[in-house]
């Protein structure tokens, strides 16, 4: 049957189902697509047998939403959605959002704080011994002990809190697919504690003495030097192949990680993005005026998964992995070609990317037997050596999608990343991608230009940034296409100072960028940066690292990235002041603001005697950058 999976009790009617094998609850509005991960896991479930019905933003105030389909027959899955419900509720200042995008016109408030948990023991309360299976990224990236931003402090593992019987990590196919079936033949969900890619958590007497065991939750809470350690375990932990399984106490129980799932091979892949997608929300949301979550997706295609470029602020690496695996030509090609076929296409393909879009193949022969090197990255601070850099295969696939018929433009907007882009000895596709795949403008992502900060960051360095603009320029000067770059920038990044912060300031005004938008960070669950902000330790060094923790110590770094806006000038000149600046405050070319309250002409000498060398001193560095 190709129609979207049943919603209620009287669409199971009409599929003549009397019973369901699974309910799916999820905090998002239901959109079956294949970016959104319940879709993805409800079609594979199906594809496989099993009757799956859609339980969308129940109403947790009571019970009644969760019993409309009964008790289903083999168990609960769980998930908070796209993204974790505190992201989603909640900005980096930690006020509320007004919109949802993954909610019916875009309304807030259609989740409730901590979705996971709190769907998990409604349903725990309604039947006590219903197998109860979480997972999705909130699932995933809270999987142990970890440091909760909305909290300020160390949370317990979500399988604990959520009294759920498993949880998955990672992307999940194969896991609920081995789940399903293993429960279909009558097994116990008890004694599913082998599958790949699983947590569970058995009393402390039952340990299981296998892989590594990191610090406990109390040690984590007592001790910032052992939560740090716990979260480098973890992260090195993540490889499919060299990967081993972790435990973690947490009170009397204790919490196991079995070793990583291996990820989709190309031919499985393939399949799950040939299940039969409606490709759109349920219709039940029209009148609403739809999900507006679908609009940057409806039009695009999923290439690859995973990420070697492990970005220490980035989830992916913690949730996908760093593995690229990829999805054949003929596959996206296909899927390109149903995308011409809808009511509503206009002749634009709005991506074919993924995590990174120009990754199609590991980085290096020697993790294919190895796995990736443990505490290294492949593209920081400088690309590795045995880094192996080609866009031929991603460009065939470009250029044939571009030749299907209906087809206007394909555009890149997933992310590019520039430093592997230069690593590339043939430059056909950093030009073609100038020629056609940049919608005006392209985005990417220097975040910084501080050498201190992208080191934390786990970036390259600027240079890598200044390199591709000229050429981006110069090849876009070629084909005489008036095109620009917009930059992403991140402040109050562990490790970024408020002199930090000073000099990506100059870099912007020297290099005439203005930034509309500047994203403070923002410390979400599982990923390397958070560890740095809640600790003051890099997890990897056990060195200190300076945060800017403080509403206001954030909002004088955000200003400087604007200083050009005049609601900024407050913040900024206090924030020069601070630094002792002062060569950048005044009427010259080279600074940032001017001062009412402080003209260094009309009153240089006061300005020698009162800051001396160190304003000299300053004012020459500055200079020199």
């Amino acid at each position: 049957m190709t129609d979207f999976l049943p919603i209620n009790k009287t669409e199971c009617e009409k599929r003549g189902w009397d019973k369901v094998d699974f309910v799916y609850v999820t905090g998002d509005a239901y959109v079956d697509h294949p970016s959104f991960g319940v879709s993805i896991i409800s079609r594979v479930l199906e594809a496989k047998g099993f009757r799956v019905a859609i339980l969308s933003q129940p109403d947790w105030h009571s019970s009644i939403d969760f019993m409309q389909f009964g008790k289903p027959r083999l168990g609960f899955l769980v998930t908070s959605g796209n993204i974790d419900s505190m992201v989603a509720h909640y900005t980096a200042a930690k006020k509320i959002r007004r919109n949802d995008a993954y909610t019916a016109g875009g309304k807030a408030g259609k989740r409730p704080d901590r979705a996971v948990i709190v769907y998990s023991n409604i349903i725990r309360n309604i039947y006590p011994d219903i197998p109860i299976i979480i997972g999705g990224l909130e699932a995933s990236l809270r999987r142990f002990a970890h440091y909760d931003y909305w909290d300020d402090a160390i949370r317990s593992s979500i399988l604990i809190d959520s009294n759920a019987d498993l949880l998955i990590y990672g992307m999940g196919e194969n896991q609920i697919i081995e789940i399903a079936q293993r429960l279909n033949n009558g097994e116990s969900v008890d004694t599913l504690t082998d599958v790949k890619g699983t947590c569970y958590a058995v009393d402390v007497r039952n340990t299981p003495y296998i892989g590594v065991e990191v610090p406990s939750l109390e040690n984590c809470i007592k001790f910032k030097q052992e939560y740090a350690k716990s979260v480098r375990i973890e992260q090195d932990e993540q490889d499919h192949i060299r990967g081993r399984a972790v435990r973690q106490r947490c009170g009397s129980k204790m919490v196991v990680q079995n070793v990583p799932m291996p990820p989709l091979e190309t031919e499985e892949l393939d399949w799950v993005y040939s299940l039969p997608y409606m490709r759109t929300y349920h219709p039940s949301y029209n009148a609403l005026g739809g999900v507006p979550g679908i609009e940057e997706v409806e039009f695009s295609i999923t290439h690859n998964r995973g990420c070697f470029g492990a970005c220490n602020f980035c989830s992916i690496q913690f949730h996908q992995g760093r593995y690229i695996t990829s999805r054949s030509k003929e596959s996206i090609v296909e899927e390109a070609r149903k995308l011409t076929t809808l009511n509503n296409f206009k002749g634009y393909i709005h991506d074919i990317g993924g995590p990174t879009a120009n990754f199609r193949r590991p980085s290096c022969a020697f993790q294919l037997e190895h796995g990736l090197c443990k505490g290294k990255k492949c593209l920081a601070p400088k690309p590795c050596p045995n880094l192996i850099s080609t866009h031929s295969e991603y460009l065939d696939i470009l250029r044939e999608v571009r030749k299907l018929p209906k087809v206007k433009k394909v555009f890149i907007r997933s992310g590019i990343r520039y430093d592997y882009l230069l690593e590339d000895k043939d430059d056909t596709f950093f030009k073609e991608l100038v020629e056609n795949h940049v919608s005006g403008q392209l985005k990417v992502a220097p975040e910084h230009c501080s050498a201190a900060v992208l080191d934390k960051m786990g970036k390259p360095h600027i240079e890598a940034y200044i390199e591709f603009s000229k050429r981006y320029f110069r090849y876009t000067g070629q084909i005489n296409k008036e095109q620009y770059l917009v930059p992403y920038l991140m402040s109050s990044h562990p490790g970024s100072t408020l002199n930090d912060a000073i000099e990506l300031a100059c870099f912007l005004k020297k290099n005439h960028i203005r930034p509309e938008q500047v994203q403070d960070f923002y410390p979400t669950p599982g990923t390397i940066s958070t560890c740095m902000f809640y600790t003051e330790l890099d997890p990897y060094t056990m060195e200190k690292v300076y945060v800017a923790k403080t509403p206001h110590d954030k909002a004088l770094q955000r200003a400087l990235l604007q200083y050009y806006d005049p609601k900024n000038k407050q913040l900024c000149e206090e924030a020069l002041r601070k630094a002792h600046r002062y060569d950048l405050i005044g009427n010259s070319k080279e600074c940032l603001v001017q001062s009412s309250a402080f003209n260094r002409s009309s009153n240089n000498e006061n300005y020698r005697n009162k800051y001396g060398k160190s304003a000299k001193r300053n004012a020459k560095q500055n200079k020199k950058r």
